[in-house]
């Protein structure tokens, strides 16, 4: 077993800066929302094959196995042709804990982007920041698990337990391509996912349910609009009913999400309705997100949610479940990932890591539901989601070494 230092693996991996950098570019300019996920994963194939030095493979969304399983998210969308992308990185030993570094290719749409102020899907370097939808989310942290293998590789190092790389789809809608990774590949010791979270290793996730409420109104001329029902104002009540259930589970926040000030948060994503100015609205849906607490079931959640829309509407109301629908997630402090994720972010950075509950979810869902450890560590970005996403590019690179150190002390090189 290698005995390599920690100045010898940052060192390699700082020299793959201009590789990563342009690797991040490009898939930074591939607009990867829901649907249009392949050009990013052809980019990510030729990284893992011609950087990384590996041989790539395919794992295709297979529907009807995600929908037998129960813990994938339902879909309503055509996955057919979808794939994830991985590689192995073949051990030469046996002493070692095998391991997976998994990134999501997909990102969320621009929302406005008359609002940026670059275009959404054009990388943008302003000094040391990186704009574009998707910079920091996470696609900084897929170029970061490409470079840390090819940092090691042009050491001459291999590692003494498997070692899987994998860029996989869907994260964002319910992350039913990470579960298909996990039903089709090996069954690593831990994974690591190094989405945007530096210098902080979350310990409790969210839950989260997707929800769609199609409210059926009764057209009417406005000159009547006393006999009909406005589909669009009843959508108002609903919303209303709903933040009412956000408060009460707000209230009954058990540790360690009672140390944050609003743990679960609803969002109201997506309204369409009517179809003229004067006509009473006859049908309006809304589409929202709504978290819950790790130990919670999806079931209980979905339960307190139609209730919530039936005081909003009732009898005007029906509810569709597509997305979303996975329930929270924990591991312990003393886990042995996360402590060999923080020892190797103290070495790259010289600052302790800090564990705690976030707001959010991760595809550590997909893996922590099969008894794989996983857990997350990652660079810097703001406004993820928002307008102006962007990333800090040394952070990048230091995510490449620590997952490089990480490789070193959980799997061994030799």
């Amino acid at each position: 077993m290698s005995e390599i230092a920690d100045r010898e693996i940052l060192a390699a991996v700082a020299t793959i800066e201009d590789d990563l950098l342009d690797l991040l570019t490009r898939l930074v300019e591939a607009p990867t929302t829901l649907g249009n996920e392949e050009p990013g994963q052809a980019i990510v194939e030729e990284a893992f094959r011609d950087l990384a030095g590996l041989d790539p493979a395919d794992v295709p969304l297979d529907a009807d196995a995600l929908r037998a399983h129960p813990s994938a998210a339902p879909f309503d969308w055509d996955v057919t042709g979808k794939r994830n992308v991985v590689a192995d990185w073949h051990a030469v030993g046996s002493t070692g804990r095998s391991l997976v570094l998994n990134g999501h290719v997909d990102v969320v749409g621009p929302a406005s982007t008359k609002l940026w102020r670059t275009p959404p899907f054009k990388a943008t370097r302003d000094g040391d920041w990186l704009y574009g939808r998707g910079a920091g989310d996470m696609k900084a942290g897929l170029a970061a698990i490409v470079a840390a293998v090819a940092g090691l590789r042009r050491l001459g190092l291999s590692p003494l337990a498997p070692v899987q790389l994998q860029s996989v789809v869907e994260e964002e809608c319910g992350g039913n391509g990470a579960l298909q990774c996990v039903l089709s590949s090996l069954r690593p010791d831990a994974a690591v996912i190094p989405e945007p979270y530096p210098g902080f290793i979350p310990t409790s996730q969210v839950g989260v349910l997707w929800f769609h409420v199609d409210l059926a109104g009764v057209p009417a001329h406005v000159a009547d609009a006393q006999d009909g029902f406005n589909a669009i104002e009843a959508a108002t009540s609903v919303t209303r009913e709903l933040h009412v259930l956000e408060d009460e589970l707000n209230a009954q926040a058990p540790a360690p999400f009672d140390a944050l000030s609003h743990p679960i948060n609803l969002n109201v994503g997506v309204i369409s309705g009517g179809d003229w100015a004067s006509t009473v609205a006859a049908e309006c849906t809304v589409s929202c997100r709504l978290a819950t607490y790790p130990g919670w079931s999806i079931e209980e959640l979905r339960e307190r949610v139609e209730e919530a829309v039936a005081r909003g509407a009732p009898g005007h109301a029906v509810i569709r479940y597509s997305g979303f629908a996975n329930e929270g997630t924990t591991i312990s402090d003393d886990a042995p990932i996360v402590r060999a994720l923080a020892g190797a972010w103290e070495s790259a950075t010289g600052e302790a890591a800090l564990t705690g509950p976030t707001t959010a979810t991760t595809d550590t869902r997909a893996f922590a539901t099969a008894g794989i450890p996983a857990a997350c560590i990652g660079p810097l970005a703001e406004r993820i989601h928002g307008v102006d996403e962007r990333v800090y590019l040394p952070s990048v690179v230091q995510t490449a070494q620590v997952l490089a150190l990480l490789v070193r002390d959980w799997c061994g090189l030799a």
